[in-house]
């Protein structure tokens, strides 16, 4: 699948505008990433892209979020370790995180609502106005992005990456789509 049909296939099971932006924001994220670790980019985009497919469906049972959405991505013939990414993303069902496109996926998630977040009480509401002192300044704040989950985020270590680089590389990937993202 090209990145053009699965954006075309995100969109047609989306409707909401921040989920396509949120989504977008993960693609972007996790495509640097994969960039970082020499990984394949196209792969970890689709992940990022498509990893909240179902959301709309299961956005009231969270114990079938990510679950509906890989049987769709594997229905449509995605690769199967995106596919799993999709699947354990989710930490309801308490899946094991085995490949580094796993747990990359999984810190990614909710690293994009911090920093969204964080570009938003800018009076800038701009992705230029932050950089990564003052994420990790709100990332202390437990009453700042109340559901961008900090402890999820710190599973960054598990791909071999400090909060502050991964902060970092995070708000430069999303720096980079900045106009798409309305930010």
């Amino acid at each position: 699948m090209t990145r053009e049909e699965a954006y075309a296939v995100l969109k047609q099971h989306l409707k909401n505008k921040n989920l396509i932006k949120h989504s977008l924001a993960v693609e972007a994220v996790m495509r640097h990433l994969a960039r970082h670790f020499n990984e394949d980019v196209e792969k970890w985009g689709l992940a990022g892209l498509l990893h909240d497919i179902d959301y709309d469906r299961t956005k009231d049972d969270p114990h079938r979020h990510s679950l509906e959405g890989a049987y769709l991505l594997a229905e449509l013939g995605l690769p199967e370790d995106v596919v799993y990414a999709v699947r354990v993303h989710n930490e309801a069902h308490g899946l094991p995180r085995n490949s580094l496109m796993d747990k990359a996926l999984y810190s990614t998630d909710p690293l994009t609502g911090l920093i969204v977040a964080g570009a938003l009480i800018k009076p800038e509401k701009k992705l230029s106005a932050i950089d990564v002192d003052f994420l990790k300044k709100r990332f202390n704040e437990k009453s700042f992005a109340r559901g961008a989950n900090r402890e999820i985020i710190a599973s960054c270590s598990e791909i071999g990456l400090e909060l502050g680089a991964f902060l970092g590389l995070g708000l430069e990937a999303m720096q980079d789509i900045a106009d798409e993202m309305g930010l």
